[in-house]
C-alpha cells in the first residue's frame, strides 16, 4: 500500500508516520508538510506543499489511501488565515481525492465539532456535530464535517473514515503545544509538578485524552482495515479535577466558569498567551464520547493512559522536548523565546 499523510510534521502526524512503518501492509508513505523537516521516518519520503494553495493530484497519484492531518492553530488571531487552510484547504483536498481517484481517505475530525453535550454520561457517534460557535476550531471542524458529508454523498465509492479524537499529547510535542498554547510567557520550571498546588474545580471541566502514539495507531488502523464512517478515539479515565488534583498531588479549588472564561480572554487581549477564549468554551461545552466502536470494529485499544499522556506532556514542556520537524522543533524560538515574542503572542509560527 502507498499511503499520502497531510500534516505529517506535526504531533499527530509523526505518530502517524511511526505507526505506518510498524504496518507490514505499508510499502511507502508520503509525508506532506508546508515546511520539510530534517527528522526522517522508516519508509517515508517527505514533500513540501501547503493545502491552501499547492496542488495536490499529482501528490495523490497512485495513493491507496490519504491521511488528511493538515491543520492551523495559528496565527489565532487571524480567522481568514485559519479557514483558508482549515476549510477551503480541506475542500481542496476532497477535490484532488476525487480526481486522482484515491480509494479511501481518513480525515482528522476532534471532539470539538461535537455540539455541546452532557458530561454525566457518554455520546456515540450519531451526536450532531454543529461545533460551538464561539470556537473557530470548532466552527472549522463543523464546516469541514458538513463538506465532507457531501463528498460521501457523491463519492460513495471512497471509503471514509472520521477520527474525532479528544486532547492529543506525547513528550515529543511538548514545546509545539505550549508554543501554540501557552505562548512564549510561560516560565518552563513553573511545569514541575510540585510546583503545582491548586487545580480548577469548574463546573463540566471534564476532558479526554489520548497519547500521540496511541491517535497514530488508530489512524493506521483506519487506513488498513475496511472500515467506513466516524470513530470517536480517547484513552480512560476521564481527566476531571478530582483526576487531575490525584495525578498532580494537588488540591482541587472551585472556580465559577464565567471567572475562567473571563480571566482566559483578559489574558489573551493582553497579550499573555495565544489561546483565544473560545477554547474554554469548547472543553467546558463538548459532551463525553463513548469509544466502543472504535474499540470493537477499529480494534483500536490505547496502551497508555490519558492521565499518563497528559504527565508525559509536562514534563516534556518542562524539558523542552521536541521532534526535528518545524512544528515540534526545541530551540527554535531564539534566546529568550523572542521569535515567539515577534509574532506579538499569537501570530502565525
Amino acid at each position: 500500500m502507498r499511503i499520502v499523510v497531510l500534516g505529517a510534521s506535526g504531533n499527530v502526524g509523526t505518530s502517524v508516520l511511526r505507526a505506518l512503518a510498524d504496518e507490514p501492509a505499508i510499502d511507502s508513505v508520503l509525508g506532506v508538510a508546508r515546511r520539510l523537516p530534517a527528522a526522517t521516518f522508516p519508509k517515508t519520503q517527505w514533500a513540501a506543499a501547503d493545502i491552501s494553495r499547492s496542488p495536490l493530484e499529482p501528490l495523490f497519484a497512485g495513493a491507496d489511501v490519504v491521511i488528511h492531518l493538515a491543520w492551523l492553530i495559528q496565527p489565532g488571531r487571524d480567522e481568514a488565515v485559519l479557514r483558508a487552510t482549515n476549510v477551503t484547504g480541506s475542500g481542496r483536498v476532497f477535490d484532488a481525492v476525487a480526481k486522482a481517484r484515491v480509494p479511501a481517505l481518513v480525515y482528522a475530525s476532534s471532539v470539538g465539532a461535537y455540539s455541546p453535550g452532557p458530561k454525566d454520561r457518554r455520546v456515540d457517534e450519531s451526536w450532531p456535530t454543529n461545533g460551538i460557535p464561539s470556537s473557530f476550531y470548532a466552527r472549522h471542524k463543523a464546516d469541514v464535517e458538513r463538506m465532507l458529508d457531501r463528498f460521501e454523498g457523491d463519492r460513495p465509492e471512497v471509503r471514509v473514515v472520521r477520527l474525532r479524537p479528544g486532547l492529543i499529547f506525547k513528550r515529543d510535542a511538548a514545546e509545539g503545544i505550549r508554543r501554540l498554547f501557552a505562548g512564549p510567557l510561560l516560565p518552563s520550571t513553573l511545569l514541575r509538578r510540585s510546583f503545582i498546588p491548586i487545580v480548577p474545580d469548574v463546573p463540566r471541566l471534564r476532558f479526554q485524552a489520548v497519547h500521540s502514539l496511541d491517535a497514530g495507531v488508530a489512524y493506521a488502523l483506519a487506513a488498513t482495515r475496511q472500515v467506513r464512517g466516524p470513530f470517536n478515539v480517547a484513552a480512560e479515565p476521564v481527566l476531571d479535577p478530582e483526576e487531575l488534583g490525584r495525578l498532580l498531588h494537588a488540591r482541587p479549588v472551585k472556580v465559577p466558569a464565567p471567572v475562567l472564561r473571563q480571566a482566559a480572554a483578559a489574558a489573551y487581549k493582553l497579550r499573555l498567551q495565544p489561546s483565544e477564549p473560545g477554547w474554554v468554551d469548547m472543553a467546558l461545552a463538548v459532551p463525553l464520547m463513548d469509544t466502543r466502536r472504535a474499540r470493537e470494529e477499529l480494534g483500536f485499544e490505547p496502551a497508555r493512559s490519558a492521565g499518563e499522556a497528559l504527565l508525559e506532556l509536562l514534563d516534556g514542556m518542562r524539558e523542552g522536548a521536541g521532534i526535528e520537524t518545524p512544528p515540534l522543533a526545541p530551540g527554535t524560538s531564539g534566546p529568550v523565546r523572542i521569535r515567539e515574542l515577534a509574532t506579538r503572542v499569537g501570530g502565525r509560527q
